[in-house]
């Protein structure tokens, strides 16, 4: 059993340091194989990946983004894949445990040859644990956290596994054959945001259990997503790198669901998205009303 571990990285070269170490301290070290997809980074990444001899560096030139640095190590990875191999999708601002990719694998043969999640915990919270996985209604077009449908008793003491609709590319094991058997990335179509839940999501459709195990632990710092808060509003919704652009997200509620659902994507989306505009509008107004 092998298993190789695809990093996208553009720049932070102190976060890719301290993921590779966490990668080298694994109890499993020696099956590991750890290859670093470098899209066009400008600090000194490229020269430190250079000088580690158990790196495989992957360079891209800045606009591969999450899901083509994604596609372009699996395309290096497949061809030498055996059929007891997996692939772990790791974010480089990450750490963990020595036994945390050991528990992953585990997690997936005890599920049948489930596709395996970490919890993330953030760094100085108290509680610690911020993120379970996703939940998505296809119908209504809505995306959650576990987490919130959580007490708070349990978000400090979290069940083994949860079962999710959706995994995240923040640490996700993968039996190395379902991307031969199911396809890979999607880069021309969802090149960031949500291409991690749509491959994940075709998986299932196939059948393949999504589980997410609270004993494999991904610590974070205290932001541990892109920050879309000082991006004007145009940005927010047509940016690439926003997670509420709005035709990634419309590309993405095409590609799942039933073929019903598929189809009747772009008008459910136009009419939620109209609802919950005059919802947010009539909200306002009673506040306006009430302060006059």
């Amino acid at each position: 059993m092998i298993v190789y571990v695809l990093i996208p990285v553009f720049n932070r070269l102190e976060h890719t340091k301290r993921v590779v170490a966490s990668l080298r301290a694994q109890r499993i070290a020696k099956k590991l194989r750890i290859i670093v997809v470098n899209d066009g980074s400008t600090d000194e990444t490229a020269q430190y990946l250079q000088s580690q001899g158990d790196i495989v560096e992957l360079r891209g030139g800045g606009n591969l983004w999450w899901g083509g640095a994604i596609e372009e190590g699996l395309k290096h990875v497949l061809p030498s894949c055996q059929a007891e191999d997996y692939i772990l999708f790791l974010n480089n601002d990450t750490w963990f445990d020595d036994q945390y990719i050991e528990t992953l694998v585990q997690t997936s043969k005890d599920n049948g040859g489930a596709a395996v999640g970490s919890v993330i915990h953030e760094e100085g919270r108290d509680p610690p644990l911020v993120s379970i996985g996703a939940k998505v209604n296809i119908n209504r077009l809505a995306v959650w956290d576990l987490l919130s449908e959580l007490s708070e008793t349990e978000k400090r003491s979290p069940k083994s596994q949860y079962r999710v609709d959706a995994l995240s590319g923040r640490g996700t094991l993968y039996p190395a054959p379902l991307f031969r058997k199911y396809g890979g990335m999607r880069p021309s179509l969802l090149p960031h945001y949500m291409a991690d839940y749509e491959v994940a999501m075709r998986f299932a459709r196939a059948g393949v259990p999504l589980v997410v195990s609270s004993n494999a632990i991904v610590y974070s710092p205290p932001i541990y997503g892109n920050d879309t808060s000082r991006l004007s509003w145009w940005k927010q919704l047509f940016g690439r790198r926003s997670p509420h652009n709005v035709f990634q997200r419309l590309i993405f509620y095409s590609l799942v669901g039933s073929p019903v659902q598929r189809m009747t994507a772009p008008i459910r989306m136009a009419y939620f998205s109209c609802s919950r505009a005059f919802s947010t509008w009539r909200s306002l107004a009673k506040r306006k009303e009430g302060t006059t």
